[in-house]
């Protein structure tokens, strides 16, 4: 069973853009099998097998997630994120000014879906 420890850890070593496929990897290596992390307050949930279940604390201040979702806005905010011209938080707050509330990472099938308020998936990408 993993622990939050293990998750810093590798997240301290990999949770950088250019090695976010190697940070999801390593994840699965320990047995985390999903996590969605939440706009909301930057806090994550990471499931493993049999439920396995170890949630980390909030990453910055609360914010409002817009009742509706816009694509486009979405799309910007997260291109600029993947170019290095914003911070994480500087990225959640767009995410949240576009009405994401979630996304989700699948360690086995490396893919990330980015949900809305009322959890319709927005937009999905396979890491690489």
């Amino acid at each position: 069973m993993f622990t939050l420890e293990q998750i810093n850890e590798i997240h301290e070593r990999l949770g950088r853009g250019e090695s976010f496929a190697q940070y999801v990897k390593a994840l699965n290596t320990i047995g985390v099998e999903t996590y969605a992390s939440y706009i909301m307050d930057g806090h994550s949930a990471y499931v493993g097998n049999s439920g396995h279940m170890v949630t980390s604390p909030p990453a910055h201040e609360m914010l409002a997630i817009a009742d509706t979702s816009d694509r486009e806005q979405f799309l910007t905010h997260l291109n600029l994120h993947n170019q290095g011209k914003t911070s994480y938080l500087e990225m959640s707050q767009g995410l949240a000014a576009s009405g994401i509330e979630k996304w989700t990472v699948d360690t086995k099938t490396m893919t990330m879906t980015f949900y809305n308020k009322v959890a319709e998936e927005v937009f999905a990408e396979i890491i690489a």
